[in-house]
Formats: C-alpha cells, sequence, structure tokens
C-alpha cells in the first residue's frame, strides 16, 4: 500500500515538474520572441494572475518600443503596476511619475499622480531613520490635493499627510532627545529647542520643555565655577517658563526640586560676579 501511495506521488510530481518546465520553456521563448504585440498580451495576463515578475520584465523589454504610440502611457502604466505589485516601491514610483511627466493627457493621469506620492509613502522608514521620503510623500500628497480638488481619495492623502507628519515629529523628538541620553547637555538644549520652535504644538511639547530644564541644570551642575552662577540662573528661567505652562503636570514636582536646587546655589554665592 504504501509503495503504491509512494509511487502515485512520484507520478505526480513528475507531471507537476513537467508542467512548470514547460511553462517555463514558454516563457523564455517569449523572451527572446520578436512578437511585440504577443509580449504585450502575456504581460497583462501575467499581470493579472499576479506573476508580477514575468510581467514587469515583458514591460520592460517593450515599454520603449511603445512609445509614441498610442498604447504607449498603457504599457507603462503595466510596468508600474507590476513593480508595485513586487513591493518594489522605488522602481514603481519611478514609472508612475514617468506616466504623469511624459503622458500628461493619459487617462492614468491621476490614478499615476496619487501612485507617485504613494510609492513615496510606503518607502518612509521608520522614525529613527532618515526622513526624505516621508518629506517627499507630503509634498506629493499635497501636490495631489490641489491638482485633483474633486478626488475620492483626497480624504486618504490628509490621513497620510497626518501620520507623515506625526512621522516628523516623532523623529525630531527622538533626535533632540538623543543629545540629552548621551549627556551632552548644551547641543540638547538647543536640539530641544529647535524641536519646539519647528512643532510648536507637538504631543511632546511637555517632556521637551522639562528636558530643556533638566538639561540647564545638569550643564550648569557639571560646568566650571566661573560659569555655574550664569547657567544655574538660566535653569531657574526655565523653571518658570516650564511651570507657567504645566503647572501640574508628571514633571512638575521634579522641576520644583530643580528649581529649589539652583535658587539655592544662586543665595549661597550672590555675590560672585
Amino acid at each position: 500500500m504504501l509503495k503504491n501511495g509512494v509511487i502515485r506521488g512520484t507520478g505526480i510530481l513528475v507531471v507537476l515538474t513537467v508542467i512548470l518546465l514547460g511553462g517555463c520553456g514558454e516563457y523564455e521563448k517569449l523572451l527572446k520572441s520578436r512578437d511585440i504585440q504577443l509580449k504585450y498580451e502575456k504581460g497583462v495576463a501575467y499581470y493579472e494572475a499576479g506573476e508580477y515578475v514575468r510581467a514587469a520584465t515583458l514591460f520592460d523589454q517593450i515599454a520603449n518600443i511603445y512609445r509614441g504610440t498610442i498604447r504607449a502611457d498603457t504599457v507603462k502604466f503595466y510596468q508600474a503596476q507590476s513593480y508595485y505589485g513586487q513591493r518594489d516601491y522605488m522602481m514603481a514610483g519611478h514609472y508612475f511619475s514617468e506616466l504623469s511627466t511624459t503622458y500628461p493627457s493619459s487617462a492614468f493621469l491621476e490614478e499615476a499622480d496619487f501612485m507617485t506620492a504613494y510609492c513615496y509613502y510606503k518607502l518612509s522608514p521608520r522614525p529613527e531613520l532618515d526622513q526624505e521620503y516621508t518629506h517627499k510623500a507630503i509634498t506629493a500628497m499635497q501636490m495631489f490635493m490641489v491638482k485633483y480638488p474633486g478626488s475620492d481619495r483626497l480624504e486618504e492623502c490628509r490621513q497620510i499627510i497626518t501620520e507623515m507628519s506625526d512621522k516628523l515629529v516623532e523623529k525630531s523628538y527622538i533626535s533632540a532627545r538623543l543629545y540629552y541620553d548621551l549627556g551632552y547637555y548644551k547641543s540638547a538644549i538647543l536640539a530641544l529647542r529647535n524641536s519646539l520652535i519647528q512643532y510648536p504644538d507637538t504631543k511632546y511639547r511637555e517632556e521637551l520643555m522639562f528636558l530643556i530644564l533638566k538639561s540647564s541644570y545638569l550643564l550648569a551642575d557639571n560646568s566650571v565655577p566661573g560659569k555655574q552662577r550664569e547657567r544655574f540662573q538660566a535653569a531657574v528661567d526655565e523653571y518658570f517658563s516650564f511651570i507657567g505652562e504645566f503647572p501640574d503636570g508628571p514633571y512638575a514636582k521634579e522641576a520644583q526640586r530643580i528649581y529649589e536646587t539652583a535658587n539655592e546655589f544662586l543665595a549661597n554665592n550672590n555675590n560672585e560676579s
């Protein structure tokens, strides 16, 4: 019984192998063929079947040949979509953008403009990394909204812009916080201030303001005697800025301790120049 089952299974495997090899051989012949129409039709068929690598390869072969014809933008659109199907957002975005630039009267124009922006969105990395594509996504989405004020994708654009803007806020916070975590308090104060200037309504505002206060205090506490009085006074000034805005927040008690310590130093050294 087991032997027959093994033989039957082996037979099925052989049949499948033959079919696959036959398919591969047919595809290899297609790649070498000069029948452009056939390549186009097979490219569309592969795309619709979800075989995006094969589809993209075929459209890559014929895109320039169809350039200048009435089907040129369609080929370009399928080419871009085939790369998008592979999650190759860089190449997909490039071809969507190329379609928009080269064929401004195309029926695919609105879709191509949106997908160009959407590919930037998909390329946007986590907040810790460089945010070039995040900026590009925001700009491209904003341009799409201006260009197509009646589009049914405006709400999606707004949501993406909000998401990308939040990521930039988080990136700014992480970068500024890093100087504090490393103990570079002078640089931390500058970076934290810049983050607040750039994003005054950030959800991290209270924490950033507290870190400016604490960095000012730690900078003073670790300074040479000749600079301590001036820097402790700066810490006191930061305390009043912070507590005036967040008198009852989670950092209020620690802020009060910093203020009392800094004020005590100033009181004990009030005769120093």
